[in-house]
Formats: structure tokens, sequence, C-alpha cells
């Protein structure tokens, strides 16, 4: 069967940074900046993007492109003949979906939240009626579960379509629309009344505040985000590598991508921080911040039935732009491994992937009591934990291994893949960073990870998980080959 391609290098990078873009953009970042200190995190933060994001997102384009296959089989194609490299094709299949089984939930909360604005629920609302509506969302199962499947239904019903007709053509209408709706949010939010202090925060470092907060935990956390941002490690950017030609060098793309993904992250802040400042709410308040804190700010303000409306139509872009992408990994999956046909592969996955997602919508109410993680936690939590925590940082690890090692698809065969077509080149010298300093980067973010989650549960659950990490570690370094034979390639 004859691969589709993207009918644009727009269409390529729209696509791919709308895989990026995300809720961490829009949701995490924001709450980050302001929980550890504004500006500096952010320099920080722009540091990592170039030196940890950028090489990882390369390694992933570089394997799609040169081997014309998901995730699902690509490794097999590329690797050399008794190596292993191709187990680790599982932190993909398995990421890909355990992904979707809770962000389609979230991504059902925004296009909900975006239905509530329009109807003017949240106009003049007191802050107790706009928490109180939240957690009734959560425990209403109908409501939940219309929402999360009415996302599923419509985001495989993109991808039927396929590559030019379906998911470029909505990912290019999704995301002008989402730039320039950003663009006017931004504008409103920096000329409320206090927001100068809000924009001060977010663009001047305050480097005696990071030290207050301290300067470790500033660095790690800007380094976990830029990490976690770019959707790298589980084979979603891959896919997008598959489809595209060897005109343009995979480093200018990659930069193009992440320069993109990088100013949502930065306008959402500016978005929701000086407003945040405006009405003398902290914008470090967490989680809570966008479904309680900005419903509160938005019934403060003039027009705010508007200006709500527009916000969760943003987020509700955001969400479905990457729901979409990975969808077309999951169909892709069926199709290399099992040869289904796109239709028969759509109309399997979506009934599988809205059941699936039914353990998370339960996790806030009939399954409430069941707390995986440790006092307060839920479905979500595990789940989301899985995925961030462990498969996007060792699938990212697997990548990284496989481009540059002698016994997998080793560094010449990377670097000519990327270097192929015009464009940015990726430089030679960079081997021993990328071969050694990199995995080693990726490894620490791993086990801090851990040590972070579980640090307050006491010394036996924390020695516990942390033997677990350890030992997932060890097995992906074993599926990778990182133990064996070297191979002249």
């Amino acid at each position: 069967m004859k691969r589709e391609k993207f009918g644009s290098r727009l269409g390529f990078i729209l696509v791919s940074a709308g895989c990026a873009i995300g809720i961490g953009n829009v949701w995490k970042f924001p709450y980050m900046c302001g929980e550890f200190g504004g500006a500096a995190f952010i320099l920080i933060y722009l540091i990592f993007l170039l030196i940890l994001g950028i090489p990882v997102m390369i390694c992933e384009f570089a394997v799609g492109r040169g081997s014309r296959l998901s995730v699902a089989a690509g490794f097999e194609k590329l690797e050399p003949v008794g190596t292993r490299w191709h187990v680790t094709k599982w932190i993909g299949v398995v990421g890909c979906y355990m992904l979707m089984m809770f962000y389609t939930t979230v991504g059902g909360w925004m296009m909900y939240y975006c239905y509530r604005s329009i109807t003017g629920e949240f106009e003049a609302a007191t802050s107790e009626a706009v928490a109180a509506g939240f957690a009734d969302m959560l425990g209403n199962v109908p409501v939940m579960t219309f929402w999360t499947v009415l996302i599923c239904i419509v985001g495989f019903a993109v991808c039927y379509f396929g590559i030019q007709k379906g998911i470029e053509r909505v990912s290019k209408i999704m995301m002008s629309a989402l730039l320039l709706i950003m663009v006017v949010l931004a504008v409103h939010s920096m000329y409320l009344e206090g927001a100068g202090e809000g924009i001060k925060f977010y663009l001047v470092p305050d480097f005696a505040g990071m030290k207050e907060i301290g300067i470790g935990n500033v660095i790690f956390g800007a380094m976990s985000q830029a990490f976690f941002t770019l959707s790298i490690g589980i084979g979603a950017m891959l896919i997008f590598g598959s489809y595209i030609g060897r005109e343009r060098s995979l480093t200018g793309e990659a930069v193009s991508i992440t320069a993109l993904d990088t100013f949502v992250a930065l306008m959402a802040g500016f978005i929701i921080i000086p407003s945040c400042f405006a009405f003398g709410i902290e914008p470090g308040a967490g989680p809570s911040l966008i479904f309680i804190t900005i419903p509160n700010i938005f019934a403060q303000m003039p027009g705010g039935r508007m200006w709500g409306a527009l916000f969760f139509l943003f987020l509700t872009f955001a969400a479905f732009t990457t729901i979409v992408a990975v969808f077309e990994n999951i169909i892709s999956f069926s199709i290399d491994l099992l040869g289904w046909s796109r239709s028969k592969s759509v109309l399997v996955n979506v009934v599988m992937v809205s059941v699936l997602s039914i353990p998370c919508v339960l996790g806030f109410n009939v399954l409430a009591g069941f707390e995986p993680l440790g006092a307060g936690t839920n479905i979500m939590d595990l789940e989301d934990f899985i995925v961030s925590n462990n498969l996007l940082p060792l699938g990212s690890l697997g990548y990284v291994l496989f481009c540059t090692r002698r016994n997998g698809w080793g560094w010449e065969n990377f670097l000519n893949e990327a270097n192929a077509g015009e464009g940015i080149r990726f430089p030679r010298g960079l081997k021993g960073y990328v071969s050694y300093v990199l995995p080693l980067i990726i490894i620490v973010i791993y086990l801090k990870g851990y040590y972070d989650k579980f640090a307050g549960q006491g010394t036996a659950a924390l020695v516990g998980w942390m033997t677990a990490a350890v030992l997932f570690l060890g097995f992906v370094l074993f599926c990778s080959g990182i133990f064996g034979k070297k191979q002249n390639r």
C-alpha cells in the first residue's frame, strides 16, 4: 500500500506542532511559571528546549522518515538482524493508547467548559459557584461520559479522511484559529487594569526570587517541562516523520515546530498571568487554575462571557489537535501490524479508545475510593504517571540510543537521514553529547521524577518505587541492546 504524504511543508509543521501543543502548554506551563518564579524559569526552560527537546525530536523524526512506518513497525525495518530494539516499540504502542485513556477525558472537559461559557453559565457567578460547578461535573457520570465519547468520535472522524483531506486540513484551520484567538486574548489580558505587575513578573527575571524557591528546583522544573512539552518518546512525532519527503532537513523542521510550540506556551502565560495579577489571584495555583481560577477571572471581567468562551475554545483546539495526532498513531498501528484498511482501523479503535477512557471518567466518582498512588490520587493520576514519568522518558531514551549506538541504527545512518534535504544541518560534532550526555540527562529526569513523586510517602514506599524505576530502566536498556555486542554499521 502506497504511503500517504502531507500536501505541504506547512501542513507537516502545523500538524506536528498541533501534536506537541496541548494541555501541557496551556495548562501546566503557566502555573509552573507562576510556581517557579516567572521569567527566570522561562529562560532556563528555553535553554533546555534547545539542548534536550530538539535533539530527541530529531531522533524520533529520523526513525519515522527512515522507516516510512509507525513506531509499531519502524524499529524492525531499521534495526540490525538479531538485535532486540523492536521490543521497545511497545513503549510507543502502549503509550499512545494509555495517553488517550485520560487525555480524551480532559479534552472533553475543555469542550464542556467551552459550551458552558457560551451559554453564559459563569457570567457573574460567585467563586463558590464556579468551584461547585467543577465538582458537580466530576461527579456526573453521564455528562463526563458524553463529552469524552464525543471527542473520541469527532477525532476519529477527522482521521478517517486521511492525512491530507482529514488531519492536515483540520489542523491548518484549528491551528490558525488557535493562534489568532491566543493573540487576541493575550492583548486583552495585558491591557487589564493591574496587569502591569504580572507582565513584569513574566518578562523580567528575578534571580533573587529564584534563589528563595531553590535554584535546583527551578532548574529541574524547567528541564522536566522542556522534555515533556514536545510529546516525544512514544512515537507520536515519529508517525509524521514517516509522512514527509526528504526535501527538507529534519533539524530545521524540529526547530520550527519547537518555536511554534514555545510561542503557544508563552502566549498562554500572557493570557493567564497578567489576568491573575489584575484580579489578585495566585498564578501558581496548580491544576485548578484552568477550571476554577480562570472562570472566576472571566466572571469578574467585563464581557467575560465572550472572553471565557474564546479561552475555552482555544483550549479545546489545543487539546483536539493533540488527540487527532495520537489517534493517527493508533490507526497506523493496525495498518502496519495487522494490514487493516484505514476505515476498519478507525471503526475498531473509536470503540476501543472510548471504552478504555471510561475508567478515568469513573475515577472521579464511582471509583473515587481507588487511590493508586496514595491518598488523594485517582485513576487519571495513575495513567498520567505511567505515561509522563515512565513511557515518555524511557521511550525517548530508546530513540537516542537507537540513533547513536553501533548495534542500533547507528550515528551515520541517523545523521544521513536527519541532514537529507535543504535547511539546518544537525552538527556532526554533537555525537558525544547525544550519545552519552543526553541519555544521562534523560535517566536523571526519569529517576528524579520517581523520587519527587514518592519521597513524601515514607522510606519503604520510596525504596519500593525507586526499585521499580530501576527495573523498568534496566528492561529498556536490555531490550535496546545497550549491554549487547556492538555491530559495525
